[in-house]
């Protein structure tokens, strides 16, 4: 039996799982949960770092001091794109943004004015997202950062951690590839793209695949938490969303058996697992990105805007005193008369007056402004599924092959009004679980980086044998009638009819 720990940061809450792997399979344990709220301040949005850090030392400390573990390794995944900057003495010298920072807007046309982003595309293959990296690095610079001057390392945020834990500074392969600083096709740095823009390239990290031993805990968080000072520390999957898709409790590759995966949280995260990276002029139109994951895979994958929505609806409503469970809003959703209106999930990027930005939406394209809450929640649930539906098609032409099965991972998985709608909307198989797949991708990814776990393929082997799974088959053809009503109109909407 080995035991692992998981620190597992999303965009609103944080966890410390415990992974215990043996014979039987992997067995999860959630040690210490707690919220990661960002900060709003005078010059920007920021992410509370160092109360992040006090509580990973808290998870920690419950594995070392209350239960008296011995543990085969950390490894720390969190949401992509975001940074720390480091000085000479591994200080932070300034604290990291959050990707929905306002400092991003306008950074697109700022960065093509100097780099065309054919060029950029060419040689990183990632989807164009003002959040990015790149775009979040020339802002600085287009400032005249002192932070970004005093600099001596750029570190993302699992690599952030890692390096708090170990005292070990490296760019784990899967994180970096969110960046577009990344080549996906020589597996380093894209020095090109960063010379044009004027980023200094000497200020990133050596890059480490996912599974990398990276060292031991430090004597300082050994001493706090209570655990060994030679507990090893590991560079998992650090985008949370390659942890996940490792987990896909697919049996074969996609080569084999046509599947793709929606990794379903604030945002969803829909792609295929491929060996090589997609980088042509359609993928470019199309706005796909090439991702890295566990075991060097390539996720050929789109961001969606996930549940991010409804999250901002829901607290919109509890700041007027309206507070309902998700399970009353799924309810409500289901009561609802369905296809009242279409949005674009993907227009509301920024945060604040959810629900007054999405009736105006609607009011100004012609579609009905949903009256209550229930009304709201489907509208938003029907148009996920329908974006779904038009990345699976654009999945299918990139990569020339059908798929028929869409597995949905993730605290989204639960969801079983969206998941049926998706399989009803998509005429396709949805399987839904591993709800914490990305607590046991990093699980397994440290598993595999210590010889516990042979490869990827062993790795979903203990995925299925250890987490139930649902399956979602669509429903009669009156239902797939209406779904392509709504589907035109989306469209329409998008303009791509």
């Amino acid at each position: 039996m080995k035991r692992f720990l998981a620190v597992d940061l999303g965009a609103e809450s944080g966890r410390v799982m415990a992974g215990t792997v043996d014979a039987g399979g992997l067995t999860l344990e959630q040690l210490h949960r707690f919220t990661n709220t960002p900060v709003r301040l005078p010059t920007g949005l920021y992410w509370d770092t160092l109360r992040l850090w006090h509580e990973i030392q808290e998870g920690l400390a419950v594995a070392g001091r209350q239960k008296g573990w011995t543990v085969d390794g950390i490894g720390v995944d969190t949401w992509g794109v975001d940074f720390a900057l480091l000085g000479a003495d591994g200080a932070l010298v300034d604290n990291p943004r959050h990707y929905r920072d306002a400092r991003n807007n306008g950074m697109l046309e700022r960065v093509f004015a100097v780099a065309p982003k054919e060029r950029i595309y060419a040689e990183t293959g990632l989807q164009f997202m003002q959040i990015n990296t790149l775009f979040q690095v020339y802002a600085l610079k287009l400032a005249g950062s002192a932070a970004l001057r005093a600099a001596r390392s750029l570190v993302f945020m699992p690599d952030l951690f890692a390096f708090f834990l170990s005292g070990v500074i490296r760019a784990e392969q899967t994180i970096a590839s969110t960046s577009q600083f990344y080549n996906p096709m020589t597996g380093g740095w894209a020095t090109g793209v960063l010379s044009a823009l004027g980023i200094p390239a000497e200020i990133l990290p050596e890059i480490v695949p996912a599974g990398a031993r990276l060292g031991t805990l430090r004597d300082e968080v050994a001493d706090a938490s209570g655990l060994s000072p030679t507990t090893p520390v590991f560079a998992t999957g650090g985008h949370d969303t390659a942890s996940a898709v490792a987990a896909v409790p697919a049996e074969r590759p996609f080569a084999e058996s046509g599947w793709c995966y929606i990794s379903s949280g604030t945002w969803s995260l829909m792609g295929v697992e491929l060996e090589a990276p997609v980088i042509n002029d359609r993928a470019l139109e199309l706005n796909f990105t090439n991702e890295i994951g566990v075991e060097g895979k390539v996720r050929l994958l789109k961001n969606i805007m996930g549940m991010w929505p409804l999250q901002e609806c829901k607290r919109a409503w509890e700041n007027m005193g309206r507070v309902y469970s998700y399970a009353d809003l799924m309810e409500g959703a289901a009561a609802a008369a369905p296809f009242s209106a279409v949005i674009d999930p993907d227009a509301f990027l920024e945060p604040g007056h959810m629900p007054e930005r999405i009736a105006a939406w609607a009011l100004e394209r012609g579609e009905a402004v949903p009256k209550d809450v229930g009304t709201f929640t489907r509208v938003i649930l029907e148009s996920l599924a329908l974006r779904y539906r038009q990345v699976l098609e654009s999945l299918e032409e990139l990569t020339g092959r059908r798929i028929e099965t869409i597995h949905i991972l993730g605290g989204g998985s639960q969801n079983s009004l969206l998941n049926q709608m998706v399989a009803d909307c998509t005429q396709r198989v949805v399987v839904a679980g591993p709800t914490e797949a990305t607590a046991a991708g990093n699980v397994l990814a440290q598993a595999m980086g210590a010889g516990v776990v042979g490869g990827l393929s062993e790795l979903r082997r203990v995925v299925r044998r250890s987490f139930p799974l649902e399956t979602f088959t669509p429903r009669p053809v009156s239902a797939k009638a209406d779904w392509d009503l709504a589907y035109d109109r989306f469209r329409k909407l998008q303009g791509a009819a």
